[in-house]
């Protein structure tokens, strides 16, 4: 094993009190700040706001994943990492394709209601990204969380732009196309996880072989 160069690709796994702390405080944060943008989002109209709220919960579902496979073999680690990034790619597509529905059935959204709701979600994602700020470079399954938070943040601002364009346009198409953009940003994230956690896969099947 020791010849295989594996020790020195491998990145910070996650095993860490404080990073679960870390996880566990972030994890709270996106399962209250999803229920809070969802239920605005529906009432105000706003399809830039579900397609947050939706992120929110995926994060939420990412980061409790990455808890539970905190302390596995790598394989491990990287499968999740795999199966997390093809979740996100998947919630990329959902929000372009209600994004284009949207476009055909246009509703002005809630100029207020998006920037009051868009700025609470980014003062949560500013917090998030404090906290796991020092583990970014983590290996496919810590850096999948990174990635997640801070598409979060870049979201909130998003938002908050959108807001400002359909109160200076009285048209909806300000909030569609930050969710067109924030899916294109969902799908590239998507397209890191996925190929850093074929990577660390890669790196194993050589050390699986050598230990057969």
């Amino acid at each position: 094993m020791s010849g295989c160069g594996c020790e020195e690709n491998v990145k910070f796994d996650g095993v860490s009190a404080s990073y679960k702390r870390a996880l566990w405080a972030v994890i709270a944060i996106n399962g209250i700040m999803f229920l809070v943008e969802m239920t605005v989002g529906i009432v105000g109209n706003s399809q830039a706001l579900k397609a947050d709220a939706l992120d929110f919960f995926g994060d939420t579902a990412t980061y409790t994943i990455t808890l539970m496979v905190i302390g596995m073999p790598l394989v491990w680690r990287a499968w999740a990492a795999l199966f997390k990034g093809l979740s996100l790619a998947i919630l990329g597509l959902w929000v372009f394709g209600s994004t284009l529905y949207n476009m055909f059935i246009l509703g002005v959204p809630q100029a207020e209601m998006m920037g009051a709701i868009g700025f609470l979600a980014l003062v949560a994602n500013l917090v998030s990204v404090l906290l796991l700020l020092q583990h970014r470079d983590g290996d496919a399954n810590v850096r999948s969380v990174w990635l997640c938070s801070r598409n979060d943040a870049i979201g909130n601002v998003a938002v908050m732009l959108a807001a400002s364009g359909v109160w200076a346009t009285s048209t909806a198409w300000p909030d569609l196309i930050v969710a067109a953009l924030m899916a294109g940003l969902f799908l590239w994230s998507s397209t890191q996880i996925v190929n850093q956690a074929i990577g660390e896969l890669r790196i194993q099947q050589p050390a699986l072989g050598a230990a057969e």
